[in-house]
């Protein structure tokens, strides 16, 4: 009997990390249970959630100034509970947003070369929610959009510029996680009810929908190219799995694997220009990597990277900041339980020192292609 393994130019990607100088350490991660990567990364800082007494706070440090962290350092603290999430704008490299236990949504502008003092005055503030926000993403394609989900069961859909809901959508229960497809017209999103639904945004409807994995524990989604979504969740004993989905086809199952039967949630990055599909679970050691093709089981197992220390926290850098010299194709910060956030750099192994243009095809830049507004967002996309 005849086995052949399968080719893939991916095959071999390695996670290296980067000295212990070379990254930032003495950092009060935040203690929150809320299920949140606690960080954001995007080709000039890297923010983290911390642990603060009285309110809300994060940090913004310059990727160009690595180093152990001074307890006094500034922060953005303008919350007046705890942050849950943070998200940097993709379009604008100083902009961020957070979500917060004080039921708002606040827009920070950070000075260019990071903070000196504390920043405690946001130049939007976002408020609708009854209940803690805990989820913020920025729309891919379209400015000044952004999506917030809370405890108050409801998804809102911002126009940053004027501070005004755009679409407001009421689950049965509290979302988990969103992901917009590639173009922004479509949205995946989980729910505690246990169900996955495709959302059109511009109006709220639902266009699809169906439950996925049987575990109570948190389930999270990534809206995948091809109109594919791939979700990460519990089995009804506890045990961790990953899905993919056909949203051409009323939602139909493709593939379903058991990982194992740790109960940290698992996280899933995507890269959509390679195709592969990283998963770091909270309290992990690990990140294991995955192909997506069009050939059966459609999900194929790479390899994993392994270290000593469990995570706290990850996020991935946009492609707008890998080493292409390098033959980088993404980079990961890993938020370690002593204060340290390492950046771990995944590679391609390759002897010719050229431009492998074969790694990196065209990727979005930092330019909206589509500007807010109701007539021209929600008629156009």
């Amino acid at each position: 009997m005849s086995f052949r393994i399968r080719e893939s130019r991916f095959r071999h990607v390695f996670g290296k990390p980067l000295k212990r100088t070379d990254c930032f350490d003495n950092i009060r991660i935040t203690k929150t249970a809320w299920d949140s990567t606690f960080c954001a990364a995007n080709p000039k800082y890297i923010a983290i959630i911390t642990e603060s007494a009285g309110g809300g706070s994060f940090l913004v440090l310059p990727l160009n100034k690595p180093g152990r962290i001074e307890r006094d350092c500034a922060k953005v603290s303008g919350h007046t509970a705890g942050v849950l999430d943070i998200a940097w704008c993709p379009w604008h490299d100083n902009v961020i947003a957070s979500a917060s236990e004080d039921c708002t949504v606040k827009i920070w502008q950070i000075p260019e070369g990071g903070l000196v003092i504390n920043l405690d005055e946001p130049i939007v503030d976002l408020v609708l929610h009854q209940r803690r926000v805990g989820l913020v993403i920025w729309h891919p394609t379209a400015n000044n959009v952004l999506l917030s989900a809370g405890s108050d069961n409801k998804v809102v859909i911002w126009n940053v510029g004027t501070s005004e809901p755009l679409t407001e959508i009421e689950f049965p229960d509290i979302c988990l996680c969103a992901s917009f497809n590639p173009i922004g017209n479509l949205l995946a999103t989980t729910c505690k009810d246990k169900m996955l639904r495709i959302i059109d945004p511009r109006t709220g409807s639902v266009v699809k929908e169906r439950k996925i994995h049987d575990g109570s524990k948190p389930s999270q989604c990534a809206y995948l190219r091809d109109n594919k979504v791939f979700t990460t969740g519990f089995s009804r004993m506890s045990e961790r799995q990953y899905a993919l989905w056909d949203a051409d086809n009323d939602l139909d199952e493709m593939c379903m694997e058991e990982i194992d039967s740790s109960n940290g949630v698992m996280f899933p990055f995507y890269d959509s220009d390679t195709n592969l599909i990283y998963l770091a679970g909270k309290g992990d050691s690990c990140i294991r990597y995955f192909e997506i093709s069009a050939e059966e089981p459609y999900v194929h197992y790479l390899t994993m990277y392994q270290s000593g220390d469990p995570q706290r926290g990850m996020c991935m850098m946009p492609k707008r900041g890998v080493n292409v010299n390098a033959c980088e194709i993404n980079r990961f910060f890993k938020l370690h339980t002593k204060g340290l956030c390492e950046i771990i750099p995944m590679t391609v192994p390759r002897k010719s020192e050229l431009f492998q243009d074969d790694l990196y095809p065209d990727t979005p830049g930092d330019n909206p292609s589509v500007k807010c507004g109701r007539l021209v967002l929600w008629s156009g996309c």
